[in-house]
């Protein structure tokens, strides 16, 4: 398990992280999520006591890194997929690591068959392009079997095959009761991979909740309406307190390409109070379909207000999503 408390850190007069606290239990991958900027990185690098906090704590299961016995063992991480010394191959960069803690030379050539890296073995690392840097990487982390990982961007520089072996890799993990943290900023692929989900803006605590509530709380349902009659349906739905905006291939209300009837995007309403509207107005609908909300819509509106660069006005107004998902 791995506990952050209070913790805090600058680097001068800039805060990277502010009183952050989150705890990533075992049993489970756990998305750390957050825009450029935001700390993930140095929190990361705070939990393995590669920086010292200005303030709070960090341990991983009760203790701080620097105090366990078998680092290895315990814990494996992936910050930097190209921190290998050039000159050495892949199977002596693993080699000395285990060497370092007694773990057997056989586990090395374990981890190259694991990564798919046999072929290239004892070529030199200095020469590997970034995603077999980061397949290098994955098996350093893996090599002394630990209970904890730490995986900042693993799926950089991965073809879909290798994207996919990730995520299969992440999920196994989990499920043999490891504790998962992983960051990325591909949102479709944490939205099937992590069951938890810690957020981060500013080095501030938005939100950690289970996947599904992100997604659920954190993006406003819409529904996709095609009618012939967009005018009269857009007067009732903004009557009852809901919005329509035409669709792109809507026209604006004009008829669409193909002779379709033109395409509302609603919100605000649930699809079975629009169909009662248009039923009580005798309005003909051709579809009506709710949309999946994405962890990409609920990402953007929980961070719209923590961006270190970029337009933060475009926060919504009103209640804020990070009070909802609390």
């Amino acid at each position: 398990m791995i506990e952050v408390t209070d913790l805090s850190k600058r680097f001068g007069d800039k805060v990277a992280v502010d009183h952050l606290s989150f705890t990533v239990e075992p049993g489970r991958v756990t998305g750390f999520l957050g825009p450029n900027g935001a700390g993930k990185s140095t929190t990361m690098r705070l939990i393995l006591g590669l920086d010292h906090p200005s303030g709070g704590s960090a341990t991983i299961n009760s203790r701080k890194y620097a105090e366990l016995a078998s680092p290895l063992r315990t814990v494996g991480a992936l910050l930097e997929a190209k921190s290998v010394h050039n000159g050495r191959s892949a199977r002596n960069h693993l080699l000395f690591l285990a060497q370092t803690q007694g773990i057997p030379a056989s586990r090395v050539d374990e981890m190259l068959d694991m990564v798919g890296l046999r072929d290239v073995a004892r070529k030199r690392a200095g020469g590997f392009s970034l995603g077999m840097g980061q397949r290098l990487g994955v098996a350093s982390a893996l090599l002394g079997d630990p209970q904890v990982l730490l995986l900042d961007e693993p799926v950089n520089g991965l073809d879909p095959e290798g994207v996919l072996w990730i995520r299969n890799l992440m999920k196994y993990l989990a499920s043999q009761g490891k504790t998962v943290l992983v960051s990325s900023h591909l949102m479709n692929e944490m939205a099937v991979t992590a069951d938890h989900l810690v957020v981060i803006g500013r080095g501030k605590l938005i939100v950690s909740a289970a996947t599904e509530d992100v997604i659920a709380r954190g993006s406003g349902q819409t529904v996709r309406v095609r009618t012939p009659e967009p005018g009269r349906l857009t007067d009732l739905i903004v009557t009852e307190g809901g919005k329509a905006i035409p669709a792109e291939n809507g026209n604006g209300g004009a008829e669409a390409p193909g002779g379709q009837a033109p395409v509302l995007t609603v919100t605000g309403l649930a699809a079975p109070r629009i169909g009662e509207l248009a039923a009580s107005a005798s309005i003909v609908l051709h579809e009506l379909t709710p949309q999946l909300a994405t962890l990409e819509d609920a990402f953007l509106e929980l961070t719209s207000g923590s961006l270190e660069f970029g337009h933060a006005s475009a926060q919504p107004a009103g209640q804020s999503i990070e009070e909802n998902v609390r």
